[in-house]
């Protein structure tokens, strides 16, 4: 049975990429709703209807669990979700909370009361939709007390990307280090709250300083994925992939590939 893998474009192939290193017999189905992108500035019925078309597509393809690699759509769509469409025989999950737990050194699964930890000030890079859904504050509370995080909308950064274009989205990333600093000017960690932007990892730690822990989701979702699959076996297959997109996919496929600097093609989902 195959896992899928869906975002609005393609910053879920990072997620992906660890993925298929970290479970090499695991089937993936990636959708990119790329006729849709960005997500990061719809509203959040919006993204909520468009998350669970593309959900259900891949249900349809044969997925009973689906990761949601765009932490838009995990911040405006995942609760609503669960809580009220999610088939009692599927799974969705999403992609910050990992990172959250490993920025809090708790184990995956950890349900005990929040506790104080050594990080006190933490930058979150991340969409206009994700920052104003405060969901990445909200999972925190869950699991730690006393953290302070400064949250910087990173807009224009996932066209660039989207578009190839790495020379505008560096300097970007720069421009937006430097406004997340006016407001929080030593931040002991920073969070990448988009799976487009462990591409532009390097600029981001050279923007903050060495000094700066950096989060980026890509490892940590994979690990928690295999975590998961540990616990149902049923999910081992041959190691295959397939890869949707609601775009053109030539375009999309010529993007991917440039993007991950290997071939990778996209049928029409």
């Amino acid at each position: 049975m195959a896992v899928g893998i869906f975002d609005s474009g393609l910053g879920g192939l990072t997620v992906l990429e660890a993925a298929q290193k970290r479970l090499p017999d695991v089937d993936f189905i990636y959708l990119a709703d790329s006729a849709n992108a960005p997500y990061g500035v719809r509203t959040a019925d919006d993204i909520y209807a468009l998350t669970c078309a593309a959900v259900q597509r891949l249900f349809d393809a044969g997925c009973d669990l689906v990761i949601l690699a765009c932490n838009t759509a995990s911040a405006a769509a995942l609760r609503r979700m669960q809580e009220g469409w999610v088939p009692e025989d599927k799974r969705v999950l999403g992609v910050f909370v990992p990172l959250i737990e490993a920025l809090t050194e708790r184990d995956w699964g950890d349900n005990s009361p929040p506790r104080e930890v050594d990080v006190k000030h933490v930058a979150l890079f991340a969409t206009p939709a994700t920052v104003s859904s405060r969901a990445f504050q909200r999972e925190l509370a869950f699991r730690a007390i006393g953290v302070d995080i400064e949250a910087q909308a990173c807009g224009g950064v996932v066209d660039a990307i989207e578009d190839g274009d790495m020379i505008l989205a560096e300097a970007m990333v720069r421009s937006h280090v430097d406004a997340l600093k006016r407001k929080m000017p030593e931040p002991q960690a920073a969070i990448l709250g988009c799976t487009h932007y462990p591409l532009l990892l390097d600029a981001f730690q050279a923007a903050l300083g060495a000094d700066v822990k950096v989060y980026s989701q890509a490892a940590l979702v994979g690990e928690s994925l295999a975590d998961y699959l540990t616990r149902h076996a049923d999910k081992i297959g041959s190691g295959s992939s397939a890869y949707l997109t609601t775009g053109d996919p030539k375009r999309v496929s010529d993007r991917a590939t440039q993007f991950l600097r290997r071939p990778i093609t996209f049928t029409a989902a």
